[in-house]
């Protein structure tokens, strides 16, 4: 919090009652910040309180004008490398990316949507909340992802348009009695922030009774614009991120900046009506992500097929070269996914002496299951290169991630240093 306050000029700052310990904690640390405002809970004389301070408003129109291309919006990355960028937006930015769900979605009025990830993540703020607000849709937020919860939130309240992370879908899948909901009225069920496998695409179609599942590949910087699998496709190019959304290109290239081949790794551009205009107070990192044509460089690493299609290979971060050999942790992760015993698990590089980086795998087992490296890296033979069979194993409870689902490996390489 400290580090996005300093980035970003923030003058105030409005908070739940839960968060008000947090802030005493700090505030005397961010003298910058002169309001502090309690949205709710008990009136405390240390805070702003936004009943009273609603109550004393002008209820007139704010006599502010309001250009389509004003600066909108600073939306933090997810940090998974280091620290979190501020990308800034604008109102233009924010109507395009808008648009481009309401066509993809068909979104409208009488939808009801459930926001179970965080609305400051830029999948949920900008492709859920913002269209939604602005067709006059209803908006069902839950504070905290629990999975009953969920499945008994999207029954009551019949949701016709559900995102989250394929961990949501996975733990959804495993509450007792997953069958007994009714879900029939969610219209998509959308995820996004990593790809699902074949075989968790084909698992959700047959638990959640539907193949109306929609894969969206997207980037902070994007606005997030990116790339989408629609329903017909999950089977048919299980595990790709899809084709351009609408008000957006994409591309896979070379270290020359040339497009390369059918099936050849590259890193993944995109440029779209919603891109993000400069990160904030970071003309260095600017340059290095957006391109002088108005391309982001996504750092993800893609191929691309005879059809089109993209498909994300790895974060360029995250490769791992041993011993000269590019190798690419998701496909491992990937493999690793089918063993019965395996409910999570995150690849990464750790120095090597000889070979620079060897594999070592992180293991989050099923409950009530054990399973020693040996029976593992068996598992892997034959559908992995020997190269790329972890040397290195190591269990865990769980995977750090962040509030948006994603694996911050670069934590597990501190670890590992």
């Amino acid at each position: 919090m400290e580090d996005i306050r300093d980035n970003c000029d923030a003058v105030a700052c409005v908070l739940g009652a839960e968060f008000a310990p947090l802030a005493r904690e700090i505030r005397d640390r961010l003298p910058a910040v002169r309001d502090w405002i309690l949205l709710d809970g008990e009136r405390a004389e240390d805070f702003q309180y936004l009943p009273e301070i609603l109550e004393k408003g002008d209820a007139s129109e704010p006599e502010v004008e309001i250009g389509l291309f004003d600066e909108s919006a600073i939306i933090y990355t997810s940090g998974t490398t280091g620290r979190p960028k501020g990308a800034v937006f604008n109102h233009y930015c924010h109507l395009m990316i808008g648009t481009a769900m309401m066509s993809e979605l068909g979104m409208n009025e009488t939808d009801r949507i459930l926001h179970v990830a965080p609305l400051f993540h830029s999948a949920e703020l900008h492709l859920y909340l913002w269209p939604g607000t602005f067709l006059g849709a209803t908006h069902v937020v839950m504070k905290f992802f629990v999975p009953e919860q969920t499945l008994q939130t999207i029954e009551k309240e019949r949701i016709t348009l559900f995102f989250g992370a394929p961990a949501m879908y996975l733990l959804m899948m495993q509450v007792p009695d997953f069958e007994k909901y009714d879900l029939s009225s969610v219209r998509y069920w959308a995820y996004g922030a990593a790809p699902m496998s074949r075989e968790q695409v084909l698992k959700a179609i047959e638990m959640f009774k539907t193949d109306r599942f929609f894969c969206l590949c997207g980037l902070t910087e994007g606005g997030p614009g990116g790339v989408r699998l629609r329903p017909e496709d999950q089977v048919r190019k299980a595990g790709a991120g899809g084709l351009p959304v609408v008000n957006c290109e994409s591309r896979v290239v070379n270290e020359a900046g040339e497009d390369v081949a059918v099936g050849e790794v590259g890193e993944w551009l995109v440029r779209c009506e919603s891109n993000m205009l400069y990160y904030y107070k970071n003309l260095e990192a600017t340059a290095e992500t957006l391109t002088p044509d108005g391309w982001v460089r996504t750092g993800d690493l893609a191929v691309v097929d005879e059809e089109g299609y993209v498909t994300l290979v790895d974060r360029k971060k995250d490769m791992i070269i041993s011993g000269g050999e590019n190798i690419y942790p998701r496909e491992i992760e990937n493999v690793l996914l089918t063993h019965p015993k395996v409910a999570d698990v995150a690849v990464v590089g750790v120095p090597h002496e000889i070979y620079g980086e060897t594999v070592k795998a992180f293991v989050v087992l099923k409950p009530d299951t054990e399973a020693a490296p040996e029976e593992l890296r068996e598992f892997c033979v034959g559908k992995l290169g020997d190269f790329k069979i972890p040397r290195l194993w190591e269990f865990v409870e769980s995977l750090p991630r962040n509030p948006s689902g994603k694996v911050m490996k670069y934590l597990l390489r501190q670890q590992s240093a």
